[in-house]
């Protein structure tokens, strides 16, 4: 049976981009996107739900979105969900889900709508990015 992992958010950016690098010197950034919902109920009260959806950009995306993006940001994301687990120190088993961005695309006026490309991540053949930033019309 076939099956699909394929997400797509569009939000704002709560803070700016955390970057780091792996021990092998890969560029990663973390970001998380607020993502919300208008609704009516039943009694006719209109309501808004939000939910954080956290980010992580591998290579190539990651160094361009902590170059270009910054809290409030609109952005769209499209990727795939993954969970990991990890020990914590007190040798706790924690877990988180987050979207493993492929695509990132700047919306509000200042990136211009310029499409950022990344399809790797941990574990995938995937090179740099196919954008080079001199070709970006940022302000």
């Amino acid at each position: 049976m076939a099956s699909l992992n394929k997400v797509q958010i569009i939000g704002n950016l709560g803070a700016d981009p955390e970057m780091r690098y792996t021990a092998n010197g890969r560029a990663v950034a973390t970001m998380r996107v607020a993502c919300s919902r208008r609704y009516t109920t039943q009694d006719g009260e209109r309501r808004e739900e939000t939910e954080w959806v956290r980010v992580v950009a591998w290579a190539r995306l990651a160094e361009l979105a902590s170059q270009y993006l910054a809290k409030g940001r609109s952005v769209y994301v499209e990727g795939r969900m993954q969970t990991r687990e990890w020990e914590d120190r007190e040798g706790q088993r924690r877990f988180t889900t987050e979207v493993v961005a492929q695509d990132i695309q700047f919306l509000d006026r200042r990136g211009g709508g310029d499409y950022a490309d990344d399809s790797g991540g941990p574990g995938a053949g995937g090179g740099a990015g196919s954008v080079d930033p001199d070709d970006l019309p940022f302000e």
